[in-house]
């Protein structure tokens, strides 16, 4: 499987003009490429196919004295960013004829100097390599000092550059890599995500949830607040911008490190995971909104499914209407209703139940039976997933104490 080995560069100040200027020259090959093939759909003329539009944007464009100065770039920067627009095209082309899961994609759009990412992409034909020296060498930019906080395990296919909204600059290698089992165990978890605390498993324990938005909260305000009181265009709003966008730097690694960490300590304890299929789009609609984004749960559960893929583990999903809150661990029996409100409850065959905690084993249970009853499909990820379920269940009455869930949702 391929994965993304990402580094912190520390460009020199001559470094950086020249970042620049390879990242302002694969955005206006973008656009071009976008704006001739919307003058052509626009003129009624046919589909301008990959390779004239090669030509035309940069071939051919080098040659006229308004994009003369792309010569001062390396052809792979603005062949790949030539490349990602027709693959933007291919998934909005795709999505229109229903060849392609998820929500629809729409056409692409222009791209701006302003934008908070900028990045560009070098092959192997542009023979970047890793000096002696562990610097990054690359065409028409040099040699570039690299954080390497850990070594590479094999050579890498290709090589992005990105600056982020903070002025960071990072590599980010693609590199291919063999699955490395680990020795087998017999535990098995069902975990129980939520905003009071993060998980819970099946087994009682609890981890509690970091909350490092909230925790930012305070300084934010005030980071904010001095950006509302600078002149736009001053070199002072500038910098409070870039103030800002470290802050909120500060808090996506945060949170991006926690989730590793508690990934890997569940992938390395057990052999098989069990999570509901969250709807956290919907969730992200609702009053609870900011919680459900600062816990990250689509980022933690796409960790778990590629790292139990790498690590020779299973990580299954089950049916997001399962009633795991409602039913009793012990006897199966189900409530009629479980208020958010309502943490701590009583069976009438005298079980007392936490309401995660209890979520957890109910999760575990019904995992275990979809697996045996191979009632679930594969996704590309080898991530197992309830297959032809609905997306949502009948319309029912939603409870004025709960935040846009349904009467059934558990």
């Amino acid at each position: 499987m391929q994965l993304r080995y990402a580094y912190r560069l520390d460009p020199t100040p001559g470094q950086r003009v020249a970042l620049a200027r390879a990242f302002g020259c694969a955005r206006v090959v973008f656009n071009d490429g976008l704006r001739a093939r919307r003058d052509a759909h626009a003129a009624g003329l046919p589909y301008i196919c990959d390779g004239e539009l090669s030509k035309r944007v940069i071939t051919e464009a080098k040659k006229t004295p308004e994009r003369v100065w792309l010569c001062e770039v390396s052809a792979v920067v603005l062949q790949q960013a030539l490349a990602d627009l027709n693959a933007a095209y291919r998934n909005f082309f795709a999505s229109l004829g229903g060849k392609r899961k998820g929500p629809k994609v729409a056409a692409p759009c222009f791209r701006s100097r302003k934008d908070n990412r900028q990045a560009i992409r070098f092959s192997k034909n542009a023979r970047f390599a890793i000096t002696p020296g562990g610097k990054l060498r690359l065409p028409k930019i040099g040699d570039v000092a690299v954080r390497w906080s850990r070594s590479l395990p094999a050579e890498p296919s290709s090589v992005t550059v990105v600056k982020d909204a903070a002025g960071r600059y990072f590599a980010s290698f693609v590199v291919q890599v063999g699955e490395q089992f680990l020795p087998p165990v017999e535990d098995e978890a069902g975990i129980d995500l939520g905003l009071s605390h993060f998980a819970v498993l099946s087994d009682g324990r609890k981890i509690d949830s970091p909350r490092f938005l909230r925790r930012a909260e305070k300084k934010l305000k005030r980071l904010q607040r001095a950006l509302a009181s600078k002149q736009p265009g001053s070199n002072n709003r500038d910098k409070a911008r870039l103030a800002v966008a470290r802050q909120h730097a500060k808090v996506t690694d945060a949170r991006r490190e926690f989730h590793h960490q508690l990934s890997t300590k569940l992938i390395r304890e057990n052999q098989a995971i069990y999570v509901e299929d969250l709807a956290v789009k919907g969730l992200a609609r609702t009053r609870l909104a900011k919680s459900v984004h600062d816990a990250g749960w689509s980022s933690f559960l796409g960790m778990l499914e590629y790292k139990a893929r790498l690590y020779g583990r299973s990580v299954h999903r089950i049916d997001r209407w399962f009633p795991s809150s409602k039913l009793c661990s012990d006897r199966g029996t189900a409530r009629q209703s479980m208020p958010l409100d309502v943490r701590e409850w009583a069976c009438p065959c005298g079980a007392v139940h936490d309401r995660d905690a209890n979520a957890a084993k109910n999760i575990l249970a019904a995992g275990r039976a979809e697996r045996l009853n191979a009632s679930h499909i594969s996704g590309r990820d080898g991530a197992s997933r309830p297959g032809g379920g609905q997306v949502r269940p009948p319309h029912q009455v939603a409870q004025p104490v709960e935040a846009g869930s349904h009467r059934g949702a558990a």
